[in-house]
């Protein structure tokens, strides 16, 4: 059990931060970039569930996500291989991203089929649930990059973000009366813009 009774430590004043282990690293680090990304996602997230109310399911689903995305932060900000002799630390698993996937499939089926690409907004929780859509995806971008350049990063953890964006995705059509009032792009349309407008 986690027990923060002190919130200011003033040990990163000089621009740095503690990782779980390891040296400390310079705030703007990469490794510091993608967790607190996933971090950003999270709150994205909590805030998408106060347009949650009529949908308790969807809800609870999204309570066990933010769960899951402090365990992705844990285990980006845990470089390096075990002490076989330690603690062994949390690493996101298959099992993680199965459930994802398994929630596409199930919320996916009662869906309007695609006829465009969808353009974030219709209701206010789908607007919210297509922000946290797309910084999911940006913590994932980032997530590969640091991937490139210290292979210790968990793949699991790529993964497990790619499918979260797609369920944020297939969630948001579900807001939008399970795709019925999305709104759709239209290449090209300038509306009702006249000549010289």
């Amino acid at each position: 059990m986690v027990k923060l009774n002190v919130i200011y430590t003033r040990t990163g004043d000089d621009g740095t931060t503690g990782l779980v282990r390891g040296p400390r690293r310079q705030k703007f680090d990469l490794r510091v970039e993608a967790y607190g990304t996933v971090d950003e996602a999270n709150a994205t997230i909590g805030q998408a569930r106060l347009g949650t109310g009529s949908m308790p399911k969807i809800d609870m689903m999204l309570g066990r996500i933010q769960n899951d995305l402090f365990d992705v932060g844990s285990d980006l900000a845990t470089p390096g291989e075990d002490d076989p002799a330690a603690h062994k630390s949390l690493r996101v698993t298959a099992v993680q991203t199965l459930w994802i996937e398994t929630q596409i499939d199930h919320f996916n089926e009662a869906l309007t089929p695609l006829k465009s690409f969808v353009l974030p907004g219709g209701t206010p929780l789908a607007s919210a649930l297509h922000v946290a859509r797309t910084v999911t995806r940006r913590a994932e971008r980032i997530v590969v990059e640091l991937a490139s350049l210290e292979p210790d990063v968990n793949p699991e953890a790529i993964r497990y973000l790619n499918r979260l964006s797609d369920l944020l995705f297939v969630l948001g059509r579900v807001a939008n009366n399970n795709g019925e009032k999305d709104v759709l792009w239209v290449p090209g349309n300038y509306g009702d813009l006249k000549k010289g407008d």
